[in-house]
């Protein structure tokens, strides 16, 4: 026994030291310095005083029943409530939301699908990953093919809509962009020259600016007896928008990787779309997964733009619903909504991209 270890009895031995735990961590990271512990209580008072009357009108005094009592200075989750179906899918008939149902269902197996490793290594799971899209897009719309009820576009909205409009400008825009990436770092002058234009002309203009040129001056370029919908040329402009970010954040990647990765596939003797695809490309995506998920972010929070056009997606359709006699005065509890699921939505693809980093990470050391 070490001499330091023994005591008398009766004699007073001082506490062991709080090196770990939860404790350790706030003083260590909130309480040490001083002055952090000066900044800590400050933090805590600023949102103390941000979070309390939220809490107050949001959940101390609000209404969690079907009908407000006049006068109720709280928040009324009865209009949540009572407009949820109209909220998630629009003007969608009723009698036809069974499909909306099917569709959730089927893109929620096919994500839990790609859990279980032995299911990704099962090649099928791909084709039926590529066919969703269509699959997803008869179902909802309906038609003779389907033999379903033909459901109008006008009709869709709320979530779907935004989600839509998300799911589709990622799905094209991550290949347009990848050719314009290797376009732009191509030495062949007319094709660089021709992806450097487009780039830097789409990045040029606000999105807004293209969604009216999409409605407007798109269907100018087709006869007129050829009727665009809306809604796919709001989708055509969203894509080519957001393309042209996806391309400097792939260029950014190709730019980071090390020469000697494509210089020893040329010593191997590969071509150049066998470096790309095999050597190059798989390697710059790695390091480019923070900024593309940034800009899926951007494109989740920029459909809601499309309502300038005359699209009904979650946000326009929230508001809409305030203007119902029967819950006016309660658009605080539709900018609560709103502001919640777009925070859900967000935050869930910023922890995929979290996962995803780890997963495959890249070790430049």
């Amino acid at each position: 026994m070490h001499p330091s270890d023994t005591h008398t009895p009766g004699e007073t031995r001082l506490p062991p030291n709080a090196d770990t735990g939860p404790l350790a961590w706030v003083t260590e990271n909130l309480l040490s310095p001083w002055y952090n512990a000066i900044l800590t209580v400050l933090a805590c008072l600023i949102l103390y005083g941000l979070l309390h009357p939220l809490y107050v009108w949001g959940i101390k005094n609000a209404s969690f029943g079907t009908v407000c009592p006049s006068g109720h200075d709280g928040a009324c989750w009865a209009f949540i409530r009572d407009m949820w179906p109209i909220f998630m899918v629009g003007t969608y008939p009723h009698e036809e939301r069974w499909r909306i149902v099917i569709v959730l269902g089927v893109v929620i197996l096919l994500a839990l699908s790609l859990i279980f490793k032995k299911v990704r290594q099962w090649k099928p799971i791909w084709v039926l990953w590529a066919l969703t899209p269509a699959v997803i897009f008869f179902l909802i719309r309906g038609g003779s093919i389907t033999g379903l009820t033909q459901v109008s576009t006008s009709h869709w909205g709320g979530l779907m809509l935004t989600v839509m409009f998300a799911a589709v400008g990622m799905l094209f825009a991550f290949p347009i962009s990848l050719c314009l990436a290797l376009g732009r770092a191509s030495d062949i002058p007319v094709i660089r020259a021709i992806c450097v234009a487009y780039i830097e002309l789409i990045r040029g203009v606000p999105l807004i600016t293209l969604l009216f040129m999409a409605s407007v001056v798109l269907p100018l370029f087709f006869p007129p007896e050829m009727e665009i919908d809306k809604l796919l040329r709001a989708q055509i402009g969203i894509t080519l928008f957001f393309s042209a970010y996806l391309a400097e954040n792939i260029r950014g990647g190709l730019q980071a990787l090390p020469k000697g990765q494509e210089e020893a596939a040329r010593a191997l003797g590969m071509g150049y779309w066998q470096r790309m695809l095999l050597i190059v490309l798989p390697q710059a995506l790695r390091i480019v997964i923070p900024p593309m998920v940034n800009s899926f972010i951007g494109i989740l929070k920029d459909t809601s733009l499309v309502g300038i056009v005359g699209l009904v997606d979650l946000l326009q359709v929230v508001f809409a619903a305030t203007a119902n006699p029967k819950w006016l005065g309660h658009i605080e509890e539709a900018y609560v909504f709103v502001a919640i699921f777009y925070w859900f939505m967000c935050y869930g693809l910023s922890r995929y991209s979290q996962h995803l980093e780890k997963r495959y990470a890249v070790d430049n050391k």
